[in-house]
């Protein structure tokens, strides 16, 4: 049955735990199953945590379906960048390699609640740091769909779980496509939230909106499910997945205006575009006025990395992190007021015109990475030794241009190259309107006919 239940949708899984078909210990068994055999391939799971996770089950077990939580039992992976209590949590990082958190992130402790079963972390780069998954406690996630190339990141562990059948669901967070750039290289569904939807914490942060936590599924129904779960408990997405529905607007852009595209990925994002026209939907090519977004997302990036690690590493733990993280951290001390200042007025300027421009089109469709999957082994696009760092998170404008919107947004499979490599589309939705987005999503994704079932990973010649 481990085969059988691990292809099988978060949806469905759900379902039979509902009825009593399965137990949440069937659910760890296929998971377990599962891992043995793919995680030597991926390396997206490095840290599991059975025995607390049956524990969790067996409770969970004794009481009637319906009164176990939303999830009814359904297990959960969730990022090394979130605190999960008895469980080793690194941030990818030499600093906290051993690392044992005496409680939980709020996130964590709302899933539990619901009835979700922690029994896995997913690899993360050092402290969330780049598009690419690697670090030097566990080493890199490789893509289970193309071999020899990147899982992507900062979810990337949680992306390549999903797509191998590691994971059901999967938590992630994302600053500058950290949902959006690996679900779109593994071919998988994730959600950027509207800021202060999804409840995380404590932060040293707290109310800034760049970074956010949020869903990762194989599709959009899954998706639903596990985003009313970190929400409110109701059924408010999973209704809206299930009403799908086209856009009657709709925007397209292949660059955003602020970066370059590879053809073949615009092409193929560009299929929802006329998916939209051929339901009768008015199409235009057209994008929000992000004119100074780079300049604004570097300093206020900046500004989170100074305020987050800056005061709380040693000079010793500086000397451990890798160098793009010790760069964000000088780079952010170094900020002047005014740098600041200036920075958070244009924020404030693109999200109000990104707003306006959202009041007429239901949709703005664009890809969520500007490349396909990059090989494995390298530590960003455009990266040479020896060569001073550069900004390494420039080839993810794509994504952190929406970041600066704080648009909500779904990222959707939308097909392969021809050498095979996945390509996802980002659906930017207006202000607080994730509901329509997952009416929109189901739309597109029934129209394109993804198929959403996992792979067995494949190795590299």
């Amino acid at each position: 049955m481990s085969d059988g239940l691990v292809e099988a949708s978060a949806t469905e899984v759900h379902r039979l735990l509902l009825a009593r078909e399965i137990t949440p210990g069937d659910c760890l068994d296929a998971l377990a199953a599962r891992i043995a055999v793919a995680e030597p391939a991926v390396n997206a799971l490095p840290t599991l945590c059975f025995e607390r996770a049956r524990e969790h089950a067996a409770r969970l077990d004794a009481l009637a379906p319906e009164a176990r939580g939303l999830l009814a039992g359904l297990p959960v992976a969730i990022k090394d960048l979130t605190e999960v209590e008895g469980v080793r949590t690194t941030f990818g990082s030499r600093v906290h390699e051993h690392h044992v958190p005496e409680g939980s992130d709020l996130l964590v402790e709302t899933l539990e609640a619901r009835g979700g079963i922690v029994y896995a972390k997913s690899n993360t780069p050092e402290f969330g740091a780049g598009g690419i998954t690697f670090n030097d406690v566990f080493g890199e996630t490789v893509n289970p769909r193309a071999p020899g190339r990147t899982a992507g990141g900062s979810s990337g562990g949680a992306a390549a779980a999903l797509a191998c059948g590691s994971a059901w669901l999967a938590q992630g967070s994302d600053l500058a496509g950290s949902l959006r750039t690996p679900a779109s290289f593994c071919g998988v569904a994730s959600l950027r939230p509207s800021p202060g939807l999804i409840r995380s914490g404590p932060s040293a942060l707290p109310f800034e909106p760049l970074a956010q936590e949020g869903p990762m599924a194989r599709d959009v129904a899954d998706l639903a499910l596990f985003a009313d779960a970190m929400t409110d408990g109701g059924r408010r997405f999973r209704d809206a997945a299930a009403r799908p529905r086209a856009p009657t607007r709709l925007a397209f852009s292949a660059d955003l205006g602020i970066t370059r595209c590879d053809p073949e990925v615009a092409g193929l994002v560009r299929r929802l575009a006329d998916i939209a026209s051929s339901a009768g939907a008015a199409v235009v090519e057209a994008a929000p006025d992000l004119a100074g977004v780079h300049e604004a997302f570097d300093t206020l990036r900046a500004v989170g990395y100074a305020v987050g690690l800056g005061a709380s590493l040693t000079p010793a733990q500086r000397g451990l992190v890798k160098p793009e993280v010790a760069w964000n951290i000088a780079r952010g001390q170094a900020l002047t007021g005014e740098e600041i200042v200036a920075a958070l007025r244009r924020q404030g300027e693109i999200h109000n015109r990104a707003a306006a421009f959202m009041a007429g089109v239901d949709v703005l469709v664009c890809p969520a990475a500007a490349v396909p999957p990059p090989p494995a082994g390298i530590r960003y696009p455009g990266h040479a030794d020896g060569v001073p760092i550069p900004d390494y998170y420039r080839w993810l404008a794509i994504a952190y241009g929406i970041t600066m919107t704080a648009l909500p947004v779904i990222t959707i499979p939308v097909g392969m190259t021809a050498a095979g490599l996945p390509v996802g589309a980002q659906l930017v939705g207006r202000p607080w309107g994730e509901a329509a987005l997952f009416e929109m999503a189901r739309f597109f994704q029934e129209a394109l006919g993804w198929n959403a079932r996992p792979v067995m990973p494949k190795v590299a010649a």
